[in-house]
């Protein structure tokens, strides 16, 4: 692993993760290439920032949820290749249930060259810290629709208020939002704004 790089639950006490590509829960079906691990990977100064949300999150009641941190490019790779693939339904209601999977790369949704391979970018939500039960947000990680977006139509009051308190808390450490994705938060002062890295996250350091 880079040197700089870590597992951000080893950093970053009391939050918890499920790095859904490592798993068969994500809109490809199945685990991605280069997540040989269900960690969470991201920069020290990722992880500094995380820190500090992570107390604004307590202070309102809730604890963090990370999806996904950092991503290597051959993941990136497998992405493209599976959205040129035959459709086969698996996944569409769930993730992309208004688009093609080709569309995903032009509205924005996932990118050829993803920021989550710069190590500084983050997939998560809330959770209740009484009940463990994760905040409502209109919508789950990888809705790949109009309603993941900011500002949305069509969610409750409650979980519209839920996202603004996550966009607050990122922001306020440190973070900007992404217009199109609620959960998506990138660090304003990344330390290698323009590396792609491409290690495997793996059960080791090495």
């Amino acid at each position: 692993m880079q040197a700089d790089l870590v597992f951000v639950d080893e950093f970053v006490p009391g939050v918890r993760w499920d790095s859904k590509y490592a798993t068969w829960d994500n809109f490809t079906g199945r685990p991605v290439d280069g997540y040989l691990a269900n960690r969470i990977v991201g920069t020290r100064a990722l992880c500094a920032a995380l820190e500090s949300a992570r107390e604004a999150a307590a202070s309102l009641g809730f604890g963090l949820l990370l999806w996904d941190g950092y991503r290597p490019q051959r993941a990136v790779d497998c992405f493209l290749r599976w959205s040129k693939q035959p459709e086969d339904g698996r996944t569409k209601l769930r993730h992309y249930p208004k688009i093609d999977r080709a569309e995903m790369f032009e509205r924005g949704y996932v990118a050829v060259k993803s920021g989550h391979s710069r190590g500084s970018a983050v997939d998560l939500t809330l959770y209740h810290l009484a009940t463990g039960e994760l905040a409502p947000m209109g919508g789950d990680h990888d809705l790949m629709d109009s309603v993941s977006h900011h500002g949305a139509t069509g969610i409750s009051d409650a979980e519209a208020r839920n996202r603004q308190y996550l966009r607050s808390i990122m922001e306020a450490s440190g973070f900007s939002s992404y217009d199109c994705e609620w959960w998506h938060y990138t660090l304003k002062d990344e330390p290698y704004p323009d590396t792609y890295f491409d290690f495997p996250i793996s059960p080791w350091k090495a």
